[in-house]
């Protein structure tokens, strides 16, 4: 995908913006807690779930193909923790259930999507 810009971006991936559109969603389900509820499990949510974009950015801006997958593995893991996070919301009824249902989507598929960038950054970058 090209933009306007000339070039090609990690914002104009899919992955990256279902990884956005999460820490969206997970940003404005928060702020509707208690003080103990966001102390505790959203600050965790929160961070794990930005971490998944930040990573993507971080790892597309890499040169070296390793150093891009590294960060790009780092982003995975993160999807997962995000995921765990987002159980224990819902087992402890701090989400409504169509909220859930859209984040978990969201989340389950994420790590697919980062194992794309990952499988396309080994077979197609030269170093």
């Amino acid at each position: 995908m090209q933009t306007n810009k000339g070039y090609f971006s990690i914002e104009d991936t899919g992955t990256y913006k279902l990884a956005h559109k999460a820490g969206a969603i997970v940003w404005n389900e928060v702020q509707k807690w208690s003080w103990l509820a966001k102390r505790t499990l959203g600050a965790q949510w929160i961070n794990s779930t930005d971490s998944v974009s930040a990573n993507l950015v971080e790892g597309f801006g890499r040169f070296h193909k390793k150093d891009r997958v590294k960060f790009y593995y780092n982003a995975k893991g993160s999807a997962l923790e995000s995921l765990e996070w987002a159980r224990k919301a819902i087992e402890r009824k701090l989400i409504d259930e169509s909220k859930a249902k859209e984040i978990i989507a969201i989340l389950e598929q994420l790590p697919r999507e980062i194992n794309f960038q990952i499988k396309y950054s080994m077979e197609k970058l030269k170093k």
